[in-house]
């Protein structure tokens, strides 16, 4: 897989071209929200007290929910053409000069099933969405993800429906290549982090919605994840030391929560992020190196979870 290094160099020299003919878009694209932005803020607020006279808070609040509301979808409206050509135009070809076997699919998402399987959260999302789905394989390993948004439905004492998000941000799934039988799935260690070693150990050994939990003898290791399975042998044999390891090296480099579970042969790993990780950046120009990187360096890190945890190898004969 190339470096990212490598990946800096096509974008800026391969890539430079189209950028900046996509740059003096997004300029365009700004002044025009702007515009309509302020002509929009004029409009509705000016009808709101030309309507009620005075100041009315109840009034202000649901007023200011449908200006939120509708400016988010206008901003959508008017960046649409523009995100859909940033990603043909840009990371299409990223993934591609990744490993050519891989597939792109700007519009879709990782299967909800994955998501399910994959038990990391204990709630089954009652609302989906996502974009950004890669496929393929990398060294004769599987791999896929997208960016994920999973949300729950939440009823109040009125009957009123809202959704709670239970996962946001970039969701992988690739073939492990290891029959196991048991599952073990590794959490952040938010425990011990708020309440310290002792309650935090408590909560954890007493947590309902898990399986047994399972000490490691790695103490960076405990201090930034626990692990829950159903086989405390079989859990030590998938977290070898060198694995151990590799998680930690591959945390920091993410620098946002990571979740990951073992099961029917695949890794499955969500890391939390609060935005799209692959949408062009309306109000920052693209030719700035600190932009092109953040592009460059989700997609290495996505993909580069076959080299970084080289799930080529096996580490153990097949069960």
């Amino acid at each position: 897989m190339k470096s990212i290094s490598e990946l800096t160099d096509f974008y800026y020299k391969t890539l430079y071209p189209v950028l900046q003919k996509l740059e003096e878009d997004r300029k365009n694209i700004k002044k025009r929200i702007i515009s309509v932005a302020i002509l929009y803020t004029l409009i509705v607020f000016g009808v709101f007290f030309a309507i009620v006279g005075n100041f009315n808070f109840d009034a202000f609040i649901y007023v200011g929910i449908f200006y939120v509301a509708t400016l988010a979808s206008i901003y959508r409206y008017l960046i649409s053409d523009y995100t859909s050509d940033f990603k043909a135009k840009i990371i299409a070809p990223l993934i591609y000069e990744i490993d050519k076997n891989l597939n792109y699919h700007p519009e879709m998402h990782i299967p909800t099933a994955n998501f399910n399987r994959s038990k990391l959260f204990t709630s089954k999302p009652d609302k989906v969405d996502g974009n950004d789905y890669v496929y393929g394989k990398i060294d004769n390993i599987e791999i896929a993800f997208s960016d994920f948004h999973a949300q729950k439905e939440q009823k109040d004492a009125k009957g009123n429906r809202s959704f709670e998000t239970i996962f946001q941000g970039l969701f992988i799934v690739s073939d492990f290549h290891k029959n196991f039988k048991a599952e073990t799935i590794v959490l952040p260690d938010s425990a011990q982090k708020v309440f310290g070693e002792l309650v935090g150990g408590w909560l954890q050994s007493n947590n309902l919605s898990r399986k047994q939990l399972i000490k490691m003898d790695n103490p960076d290791f405990e201090k930034e994840f626990v692990v829950y399975g159903t086989d405390q042998i079989e859990a030590r044999y998938i977290l070898t030391h060198t694995l151990m390891q590799k998680l930690l090296n591959y945390k920091k480099k993410t620098k946002h929560p990571i979740y990951i579970s073992f099961i029917g042969g695949k890794i499955y790993m969500a890391i939390e992020y609060n935005d799209d990780m692959f949408e062009p950046s309306v109000f920052h120009s693209l030719l700035e190196y600190k932009i092109a990187m953040q592009y460059v360096a989700t997609l290495h890190l996505a993909i580069g979870i076959v080299e970084e945890l080289k799930l080529n190898q096996k580490l153990w004969s097949k069960v």
